[in-house]
């Protein structure tokens, strides 16, 4: 019997210590348990200041973004303003020369003269409007001189005037045109009467000559002006 009980108080005193040791086992791990809860816990807070940090960068690149798109927008709103405005001020005067007419060979009277003395190397080619109503003087004068020579008298660039030439009723516009340099060996061929057309016009007109001789021509020399108001020392002097 005290075999037994000695066994049994054993047995009694085995398990107390299996147990002591299973709870200061589970002790640690519970320390560690809550340990690595902060850790966690830190992570997190790590972990929060980094998304944080990427939401205010997010808040920051849309505060710009939005900035930008705003200043595209008031751009945007300002130039559509000024193109308005400048749209409504540039038609004003756009549509005042563009509804103009163009003017034909029977709005004006062509007519061409010697311009300086000679050797007459220039003539001056006026065009009177003579319609009644105001008409637009586009380009310059088509000149075709010889009928061996179909293509027109090439222009001078320099000539171009700035501003596009609205002749009222009765009105003149010039062209300078040149015919020859005037050296003593040029080929030069006689005229005495030739064409001229308006661009925007679709027959041309019969211009005489001046003179009782005509003029002298030569096809690798001539040049014409652009139609202007008045003749220009420097723009009209080829």
């Amino acid at each position: 019997m005290s075999t037994i009980r000695n066994r049994t108080t054993l047995l009694a005193a085995t398990t107390t210590a299996v147990f002591a040791l299973a709870l200061t086992a589970c002790g640690p791990d519970g320390s560690g348990t809550r340990s690595s809860g902060p850790e966690t816990g830190s992570t997190s807070r790590a972990a929060s200041p980094t998304a944080s940090a990427e939401n205010a960068g997010d808040t920051t690149d849309g505060g710009a973004t939005g900035g930008t798109a705003g200043s595209k927008n008031s751009t945007g709103s300002g130039s559509a303003s000024d193109a308005k405005s400048a749209s409504g001020s540039g038609s004003g005067s756009g549509s005042a020369s563009g509804s103009t007419p163009a003017c034909t060979t029977k709005d004006v009277a062509i007519s061409a003269g010697y311009q300086g003395g000679p050797p007459y190397t220039h003539i001056v080619l006026t065009a009177k409007n003579t319609s009644g109503h105001s008409c637009r003087m586009n380009g310059f004068p088509e000149v075709q001189f010889l009928e061996s020579h179909r293509e027109n008298v090439p222009a001078v660039a320099k000539s171009k005037p700035g501003a596009p030439v609205v002749l009222s009723a009765g009105a003149p516009a010039y062209a300078l045109v040149r015919l020859s340099d005037g050296g003593k060996d040029a080929d030069t061929e006689p005229v005495f009467a030739f064409s001229v057309g308006l661009q925007g016009s679709s027959a041309p007109a019969t211009v005489k000559a001046p003179g009782a001789e005509g003029i002298a021509v030569d096809s690798t020399k001539w040049a014409t002006g652009y139609w202007t108001f008045e003749l220009r020392n420097g723009a009209d002097d080829f």
